[in-house]
Formats: C-alpha cells, sequence, structure tokens
C-alpha cells in the first residue's frame, strides 16, 4: 500500500454517501493489515482507575516508536559512512531530525502533570522504568554512550538481550563518523580509532583538533555539512533529556525513581552529558 492508496481509503472512509459495498472486505481492511492499527490501539491496558494513566500510557508507547524510527535512521548513517558515503548519512541524519522532534513534543501530554496527579496511578506501573526500555538503549549506544551493565535488565528476555549484545560491540554512529573522517586523512588519533567500542567515548584533544580544522575550514565543505548534521542530531538528543528531567522534577521532585533508579539525581547526570563532545568543544577554538 502507499502513501496515496491509504490516503485514498482514508478520504473514502470520511464521505458520507460512499456505497458501503465498494470498501467492504473479508477479515482485516487492507489499512489495517499494513499498518497494523487494531493491534496497536489494543496495547494501551491500564492498571489503575485514574483517567490520568491513559495519557502516560499512550505517551511512552508513542516515544518507543519514535526510538525505533530514530535507531534505523542513525544505523542507516553509520553503515553508510562504513562504506564511504557521506551523501546517503546526512540524509538519514536530516531524516532522523524529524523524527527526533517528534519524540521531544511528545512530551506535552505528560509534562506537567503535578505530584498528586502522577501519584493518582504512580503505582500501577511498579518497578517498571525508563531507563529498562530496549529500544532507547539501542540509542544510547549508537551515540557511543555504551555500558555492559545496561544489559542486565533485559537478560531475562533473549532476543532482546542479544539484540543490545550485537549492539554493544558495534561500533557507534560516532566512532564511524571519526574512522570515516581518518580515511579522508584527517589526524584522527589511533587511541581513539583502536579503542574498546564497548566501553563508553571518552573527549579526546586530539579529536577536537580534526573538528577544528574542520571547522575553520570552507563553510560549505562536506565534513562541515556531516558535522553540522550530527551538531543538529545531539542538540535534540540533549533538549530530549532535558525534557525528560524537567517533567520527572515537576511530577515527583527528588524522590527516588522507579526500578531502583535515583530519579532525577540519575536524570541530572544524563543531561549533563554532552552529545558528540569535541563537535562542541572545538567551536571555542575556531
Amino acid at each position: 500500500m502507499t502513501i496515496a492508496d491509504t490516503e485514498t481509503a482514508l478520504d473514502l472512509t470520511l464521505d458520507p454517501e460512499l456505497d458501503a459495498t465498494a470498501v467492504e472486505f473479508e477479515g482485516n481492511t487492507p489499512y489495517d493489515d499494513y499498518v497494523r492499527a487494531s493491534v496497536l490501539t489494543s496495547l494501551q491496558q491500564p492498571l489503575s482507575n485514574d483517567p490520568g494513566e491513559m495519557a502516560f500510557l499512550v505517551t511512552t508507547q508513542v516515544m518507543e516508536l519514535w526510538f525505533t524510527l530514530v535507531v534505523h535512521e542513525w544505523r542507516t548513517a553509520r553503515d553508510a559512512l562504513a562504506m564511504d558515503d557521506p551523501e546517503r548519512a546526512v540524509q538519514a541524519l536530516r531524516r532522523s531530525l524529524s523524527s527526533q522532534r517528534a519524540l521531544n513534543d511528545s512530551w506535552r501530554p505528560i509534562a506537567a502533570l503535578t505530584p498528586a496527579q502522577f501519584n493518582a496511578f504512580r503505582s500501577a506501573f511498579g518497578q517498571a522504568s525508563g531507563f529498562q526500555s530496549a529500544m532507547y538503549r539501542h540509542m544510547e549506544f549508537l551515540l557511543g554512550d555504551k555500558s555492559r551493565s545496561m544489559l542486565n535488565p533485559h537478560r531475562g528476555h533473549s532476543r532482546v538481550h542479544t539484540e543490545l549484545a550485537e549492539a554493544l560491540v558495534q561500533p557507534s554512529l560516532y566512532d564511524e563518523v571519526l574512522a570515516y573522517l581518518h580515511r579522508q586523512g584527517l589526524p584522527v588519533p589511533a587511541q581513539v580509532l583502536d579503542r574498546d567500542v564497548t566501553e563508553a567515548y571518552q573527549p579526546h584533544a586530539g579529536v577536537e583538533e580534526v573538528w577544528r580544522r574542520i571547522y575553520g575550514g570552507p563553510q560549505s565543505s562536506p565534513l562541515m555539512v556531516l558535522g553540522e548534521a550530527l551538531t543538529d542530531v545531539g542538540e535534540l538528543v540533549m533538549r530530549w533529556r532535558s525534557d525528560h528531567l524537567l517533567a520527572t522534577r515537576r511530577a515527583m521532585g527528588a524522590k527516588v525513581g522507579s526500578g531502583g533508579s535515583a530519579g532525577v539525581a540519575w536524570l541530572e547526570k544524563r543531561a549533563a552529558r554532552t552529545v558528540f563532545p569535541e563537535l562542541w568543544t572545538a567551536r571555542s577554538y575556531v
């Protein structure tokens, strides 16, 4: 089904004079077979009687879908760079920006919860916590924020654990960016190129110098274009973390988080982490 077909199908359902026999199907509609709408709309099963839980549940599920699309685009960009195709990589990064903006906007339905509103259904999700999201962990791994211990919550789900374990040992998006810059003749330090990719990426002065050279050169160069696409991605990630922190602080203050996390204190540390760090610090020397 193409987008045009979907739009036509939607237009038909909104036409009050449509002959119903013209759109009768045996079993599911083609739209439902393609979009799986009936599956998606059956996944909301609140565990409390509070009406606010539905907004929290839907918002969280929508975020998971956006995580999935962002991961898809970042993997596409990473793999394109590994094949020395920066144009395709930049296209994927730019596509991801729209998804990231939509992801960030997903906070709106629950961003202004008061403590009383949040407490009305908080007990329903028990030990569930956002840091247990496997797809969000894929995002963080692609950004170079690796941690073997973050596989532990998923040991009981073999498929998810296996996929995350594979992602842990694969180069991150930033690893492939730096390897590509090295192949373009830039002096990316061997220490960075040969690092253990299962560990969290740490800023390096040599990488900062590489970005300083790029940003000190022609503003229209392909490497500058790549750098700015990455900067846009990093900025939106940091905005998402900041919005997460603010929404949590507003709803529960400094209380201990669910699932054993430190709550706001943990989110503050996350929000303080810079994405693609040398891209930001190099600007001080251009």
